[in-house]
């Protein structure tokens, strides 16, 4: 067995008024790959910060790093012990270059003041030949994709003498060749012996990458599992204390005309001749890799971005949605993938958040906003989509991503929409928020709204949609009825395979 690199023991953390960490006992290896999963809220940001320096551990808590009792673990203190984190939102200069990026952490480790370039360049090819890849070093971080932002980022870590390497979330934004890709950078540094960290929601990819996955749920350790012992159902079980039971969705029989209808739209360099219908009570699917045009068509629906050719009808009628104005007016309401940037305001209200869309309808007959309005709707939609909150007063940033995305369902289901377009509806929620999200779709159209969900999951929209549009290079490749088809022969479109 390989040697302990590192062990917390009986680490706990206290908030004000929040236990964050109870007495929990965590162990990583020297090259393993160990994943860390639960819940939002279970701990596991707090486990990460500890262990990077960043937040101290209470008083009685007990942290070795090989081997060796450590008292002061301060940030310089993890980094010098070999230990780098690499965030969800990576930390890069994005006016800075490849090369710069990767061999800034040296520089200033080292207090140099004077930039060497050829030394700079030396420090980044050297870094890259750790794990076998290649980048462009002079192109701007800025101009590369998400995923070799991850490289430059592991890249940066490789420059110090580093032994274990904190994954948080690193897939999220990642196609599935692209997460295949940073997995097996995974396994290769394992085989260099750095161990790495892995958090992630992604039960498929913990259970592909992991050696050991430590289980944690409202700030305790469940337990510690070899993977081979565990599957999406045990792990689930595990982290949120119930069995989640997923069943297939069954839209209700409906003969009317469709609300909305695409003919041959295209834009062009995003996509060509796309072309469905969509009624009342069905959960339609669109799934794709990234840049398979999928978002580009929800924008062009939604006003932002309009379409070169072709023809949309809604009720029947030829419309042309020139402005997000016009698509609302229609009743077309769109939650966008990225719900941070695009579909909240982080340090507003979360009962600002919600009232946001409708706050010309809750006015007093002099045109002065009526606070019983105000404060009736809130809490109507706090209540309905279940929104965890100590308060309508609370930062909505400071809300866990589940709740997060409930707040931004609530803003646009307060519009009266008639059609609901979901983009990437529950990208970074932990399984238990997952299927509560589902649950609230479900119901949103089985009382009749037509919903499209965009997914590049496609175990979500299998399970969650009547009918799915596989998007290949800009265009509709494939219309499958879930009932006759499998996720595998999903799959194989998706992927260009077929």
């Amino acid at each position: 067995m390989a040697e302990s690199f590192l062990s917390l023991k009986q680490v706990s953390k206290h908030y004000v008024g929040v236990t964050a960490l109870d007495k929990v006992d965590f162990e990583i290896y020297q090259g393993e790959i160990h994943c860390l999963v639960g819940e939002n809220g279970s701990g596991k940001s707090t486990m990460i910060k500890i262990i990077s320096g960043t937040e101290e551990a209470d008083i009685g808590s007990w942290i070795e790093i090989e081997g060796k009792s450590v008292h002061s673990h301060k940030a310089i203190d993890a980094i010098n012990r070999g230990i780098q984190v690499i965030y969800q939102d990576l930390s890069l200069f994005p006016n800075l270059t490849v090369a710069e990026n990767i061999a800034i952490g040296q520089y200033v480790a080292n207090h140099q003041k004077i930039i060497n370039w050829k030394e700079l360049h030396q420090i980044a090819k050297k870094a890259m030949a750790r794990i076998n890849v290649s980048l462009p070093l002079d192109a701007l971080v800025s101009e590369v994709s998400i995923a070799d932002q991850q490289l430059v980022a592991i890249c940066r870590a490789l420059t110090h003498d580093v032994k274990l390497i904190i994954m948080d979330e690193p897939t999220s934004s990642l196609t599935k060749r692209e997460v295949d890709s940073l997995l097996n950078v995974a396994i290769d540094m394992k085989t260099k012996g750095i161990a790495t960290m892995f958090v992630s929601h992604k039960l498929n990819e913990v259970l592909q990458i992991a050696d050991r996955v430590s289980v944690v749920r409202d700030g305790r350790l469940v337990g510690v599992y070899p993977s081979t012992e565990l599957n999406d159902e045990k792990l689930t079980v595990l982290m949120t204390g119930k069995k989640v039971e997923y069943s297939r969705y069954v839209a209700r029989e409906n003969k009317n005309k469709p609300i909305l209808e695409c003919i041959g739209l295209s834009r062009q360099g995003e996509y060509k001749d796309i072309s469905f219908k969509l009624h009342a009570g069905e959960i339609l699917g669109i799934t794709g890799l990234l840049g398979s045009g999928r978002t580009e068509l929800a924008l062009s629906l939604f006003g932002i971005h309009q379409p070169d050719k072709g023809q949309i009808k809604f009720y029947g009628q030829e419309v042309v949605i020139k402005s997000i104005q016009d698509a609302m007016e229609l009743g077309i309401a769109y939650v966008p993938e990225d719900r941070i940037s695009e579909g909240l305001v982080n340090i507003q209200s979360v009962g600002d958040n919600i009232i946001i869309t409708t706050i010309d309808s809750l006015v007093n007959r002099f045109r002065l906003l009526d606070k019983n309005k105000i404060r009736n709707s809130i809490q109507k939609w706090v209540k309905d989509l279940s929104i965890r909150i100590p308060s309508a007063e609370s930062p909505v940033q400071t809300l866990s991503g589940g709740n997060q995305q409930r707040v931004v369902l609530a803003k646009w289901i307060a519009t009266s929409p008639k059609v609901l377009i979901l983009d990437g509806p529950t990208i970074g929620i932990d399984v238990a928020a997952k299927f509560a999200i589902h649950e609230i779709i479900r119901d949103l159209a089985q009382k009749g709204l037509a919903i499209i969900m965009i997914s590049e999951e496609i175990p979500e929209v299998f399970n969650n949609c009547n009918r799915i549009l596989v998007m290949h290079k800009g265009m509709v490749v494939r219309e499958f009825d879930t009932d006759l088809t499998s996720q595998d022969e999903i799959g194989n479109y998706v992927n260009g395979t077929y």
